[in-house]
């Protein structure tokens, strides 16, 4: 039987992550207590079970509950079951965004900041994040493409790293992006913005990618950074990464930078065991 138990930072993407799953075929429980872990364990388990795939949710949202689940995680091992374990993640930005949206309270302290509540609950839960197999980073994720790495690991039991790659455009007289682990500049090319036929129209569209990608300096550079995107990857992953988002800039993030993105984006898709994704920040 295949039994994954799900948790991570509230608001990571727990609950979507076990709705998925469910639509997979997975037998799913949300929010057990933590004491019937190895109860629900024990009734699921047995050779002719009809459940074949089980998913239980577990929230973390004390340091009580955190030493209990552990506990309970480490029984569970003692007893010869296996499982795997999953944490949802997101960050703090993030967070505190989706929480301002919904407007929730934090459910570990509700009466202190949500900066505050997100950074008690980060500390309760370290162990159990570097303990997991799998750590999915939801913060530019969209639906579909959480959906797809949770296809990729569970489904198709395809080889997992846990990292995930975000390729973003941007223009650079709006700001570098905070949250950039690698910044390219690609104004060393011609632009598009001035020649009339292109100038409203962006690199997600023939004609600009073509323009832009007709210079030999363009092929030049995508090539040396692939290049060196894939040397960086397996180091990344060695070190315990588990997100790397790759800005590409223009001056205003609508042609050269949109282009050269998504040329990058293609250029890694299906070649390696991370996650990747795309966005285009100031191409509207």
């Amino acid at each position: 039987m295949k039994f994954v138990v799900v948790t991570g930072m509230s608001g990571g993407g727990k609950s979507t992550a076990m709705k998925m799953l469910e639509d997979t075929g997975f037998y799913c429980v949300d929010n057990l207590p933590v004491s019937l872990i190895s109860t629900f364990t024990e009734l699921i388990a047995p050779s002719g079970s009809e459940i074949e795939k089980a998913a239980l949710g577990l929230d973390v949202r004390s340091k009580g509950s955190f030493i209990q689940m552990n506990q309970a995680l480490d029984e569970l091992k003692d007893k010869g079951y296996s499982f795997e374990l999953l944490f949802m993640d997101a960050e703090d930005r993030v967070l505190v965004k989706r929480y301002k949206e919904t407007r929730r309270i934090h459910p570990v302290d509700g009466k202190g900041s949500i900066e505050e509540s997100i950074k008690k609950e980060r500390k309760i839960l370290k162990a159990i994040h570097d303990r997991a197999d799998y750590v999915i980073d939801t913060s530019s994720l969209l639906t579909r493409e959480l959906k797809e790495e949770l296809d990729r690991i569970f489904l198709k039991n395809e080889e997992y790293n846990s990292l995930m790659i975000n390729v973003m455009s941007f223009g650079f007289k709006h700001g570098i992006p905070l949250d950039a682990d690698l910044v390219f500049d690609v104004r060393f090319l011609p632009n598009p913005f001035y020649i009339d036929e292109l100038k409203l129209k962006t690199g997600n569209e023939k004609e600009v990618r073509d323009y832009v990608m007709s210079f030999p300096e363009a092929e030049e550079f995508l090539w040396k950074l692939t290049d060196m995107i894939e040397f960086l990857i397996p180091n990344y992953v060695k070190e315990g990464k588990h997100r790397l988002v790759i800005a590409i800039g223009c001056t205003g993030g609508r042609h050269r930078s949109v282009t050269l993105a998504n040329a990058l984006y293609e250029a890694l898709k299906n070649k390696g065991n991370y996650g990747l994704s795309i966005n285009h920040r100031d191409a509207v």
